[in-house]
This record gives C-alpha cells, structure tokens and sequence, in this order.
C-alpha cells in the first residue's frame, strides 16, 4: 500500500485561493492609515450580525477575551457560579476564573455537548449563567438549555468559538444566548491571520458597555467614562475577516460534504458524529471515538496521515482547576470520551483523494488488512 501524506490542516490552501483578493485590501487598508478599530472594523461588525442573526455584532482582540468582557457586561464575578462543560479548551473555564466567578462543571452527553438531563443537578443559589460550548461546530440542545434557564431565571452565554454558521432547528448559534461569544483564531472555521474574536447580543446595552469596555472604557478619545481594557481588532484582520465572510457558507457546506463521506464510509467501525434532528453541524473538528484510539492514531502516522487528540485531559483534571474540588470518575462521559477521541483531517480545502487515503487506512486497520 503506498504511503499517504495527508496533513491534519494545511491553511495555505484558503489563502492561497484569496490571495490576490487579500494582498489588495491589505494594501488599501495600509494606504488608509486607519489600523485599529474604524470603519473596516464597523463594516465587519455589520456583515457578521447580519451573517450570525442578530443585532450587534463586537469584535475583540480574541475568543477568550470575547467571552471574559461578555461576563464583565453580566456583572458576573466573585460568589456567582457559571456552568459549563468540561471537555473544552481551558479558555472556556478561564474566562468564568477571570472574572473572580466559580466554573462548575456538568457532564456531557454522545454529542460532546452538556447533556440536560444532567445540567439542574449542577444549579445551586449561587448559579448565574449556563455556558453551553458548541463544540467540534455542533450547537448544544438549546431548546432543553434554555427552558432550564428560564425556570431557573439563569443566563445563557453561548461559547460558540469553533461553531460559526452552525444551526440548531434553522436559528444559528450565538443568536440563542444573551451573548455568544466566537473565536476567530487562524484555526477556526472563519479565520484571521492571527487573533481576533466576536460577541454576538440582540442586547443594545450590552453592545454599548463592549465597546467601552474593549477600548479603556473611551467614549470619546480623550473622556473615558469606566475603567476598560485593551481588547481591539485590527483593521486589517477586520479586512481580510470580511473578504472571509463572503466565503464562509460555502466553506462549511464543503466541510458538511467530506463529513458525510466519513459518515458513511466509517460508521460500521468506529463511533462517527452524525448530526441528529434538527442539526446542521458545520465540523470545526470532525471526531471519531474508538477503544484502540492510540493504536488507530500511530497506525495513521506511519502511513503519513496526521491526526489529533482535541482534548486528552478534561478541563476539571487540569492542574489549574485543581481547587475546584473534581476528581477523576466526576464526569464519566467526558473523561470515556477523553480516551476515545479522535480528530481526523477535515477542512473546506481538503480534497477527496486525501480522505479517501484516510478512509482506506482506517478500514485496513481495523479489517485487519495492515
């Protein structure tokens, strides 16, 4: 069997098709000498409220900082508890730590999202916001989280960082929440060339006290009305971010297509995330699960095909969550998972020949044809 060179995400490709859409509004935006916030800013914010559904769209220097002032917008801070899942990246949890609140963990169910059933056992006096993570581009079940959240007179803050475009029953995630919060890392589905982040909120208040706060709390350049931070995009990334957006519903219905091969080619063999009733996933990640995931992993990188493991340790075994109290068995499902996940290549540019030689692999090593 010949080797395959299969890399787990080559981002050279999307630029590559853009380039010289991208190398021109890089240099207009230079010629203008306006680089941090300004109308290029202004023109994203637009295109992206209007992409994602709502109102108000606030752009950010990154995710975690669009998830930290989001809280600061809520008042949450010491004595108040937000929970979330803990299977994420540890930007999730830190952001609630950030704000001097408490992260309490809930279990999560088959689609790596907080499971419902599970969540009220988590909500104590103390409990101020659920934070559902859309994780792998797959919305959470929002019609439970949130009728949790009403009963319980609770806000909802969406951590939609790996899931633009995604749809749970046609609404797209960050439109569910008081506040969504989007990563716009190099990594993510729609992707600056370095950091960025975005806030999402039919809340005009809230929209107004995030622009303060990202911009040292500055009303105008020379009267600032609250203590603020520094927490802006570039014009630039806001440039490029735009040129992106035009693309992006293309991108995910791609992604949405190699997913439905591995759908299919895979499910006798390993455990694949197919959508259910109502989802439209967009697969930041695509994630299989399997008992012999190590053995599958090294298996695929001798034959040159990279994968990942998003994310080996749960948030609440991290050193840093140590004095939260968890201990290992705290989270069955997460932790099951931990050991079986596994992120296969997927991504808009990637090409039928490169997933049918990770398809092929897959099925020796498992049909025992290795």
């Amino acid at each position: 069997m010949s080797s395959a060179n299969v890399p787990f995400v080559e981002l050279g490709r999307q630029y590559q098709g853009l380039r010289k859409e991208i190398l021109e509004t890089i240099d207009r935006v230079l010629a203008s000498g306006q680089y941090i916030l300004g109308p290029e800013v202004e023109a994203f914010e637009r295109e992206a409220a209007e992409f994602c559904g709502v109102t108000h769209a606030i752009s950010v220097a990154n995710g975690s900082d669009s998830l930290w002032l989001s809280m600061k917008c809520l008042g949450l801070g010491a004595g108040d508890e937000v929970i979330t899942a803990p299977n994420s990246f540890i930007a999730s949890a830190w952001s609630i730590a950030a704000v001097d609140a408490t992260p309490v963990f809930s279990d999560v169910d088959d689609t790596f999202n907080l499971d419902p059933a599970k969540l009220e056992q988590a909500i104590t006096p103390r409990t101020k916001a659920i934070m559902p993570v859309h994780l792998t581009g797959r919305v959470a079940n929002m019609d439970a989280i949130q009728d949790i959240a009403t009963r319980h007179k609770l806000h909802v803050i969406e951590d939609a960082a790996q899931a633009i475009g995604a749809t749970w029953r046609g609404k797209k995630a960050g439109s569910f929440g008081i506040v969504g919060s989007f990563s716009l890392h190099p990594l993510k589905n729609l992707a600056a060339f370095g950091d960025g982040g975005l806030v999402t909120t039919d809340d005009g208040k809230i929209a107004e006290q995030l622009k303060l706060l990202r911009n040292h709390g500055l009303k105008t350049r020379d009267e600032s009305v609250i203590w603020g931070y520094n927490s802006r995009l570039d014009a630039v990334q806001a440039a490029v971010l735009r040129i992106k957006l035009r693309h992006l519903a293309a991108w995910n219905k791609a992604s949405q297509g190699f997913a439905a091969r591995y759908h299919a080619a895979l499910d006798k063999v390993v455990t694949v995330p197919k959508p259910g009733d109502g989802e439209a996933p967009i697969y930041h990640r695509y994630i299989i699960q399997t008992d012999r995931r190590d053995e599958l992993q090294k298996f695929l990188a001798g034959r040159g095909i990279d994968t990942k493991v998003n994310y080996p340790t749960p948030i609440h075994l991290q050193e840093a969550a140590a004095k939260l109290g968890y201990k290992k068995g705290s989270f069955p499902v997460a932790e099951r998972q931990a050991g079986q996940i596994l992120s296969l290549p997927l991504y808009p540019e990637f090409t039928q020949v490169e997933q049918d030689k990770v398809i092929e692999n897959i099925l020796d090593f498992f049909n025992g044809r290795a």
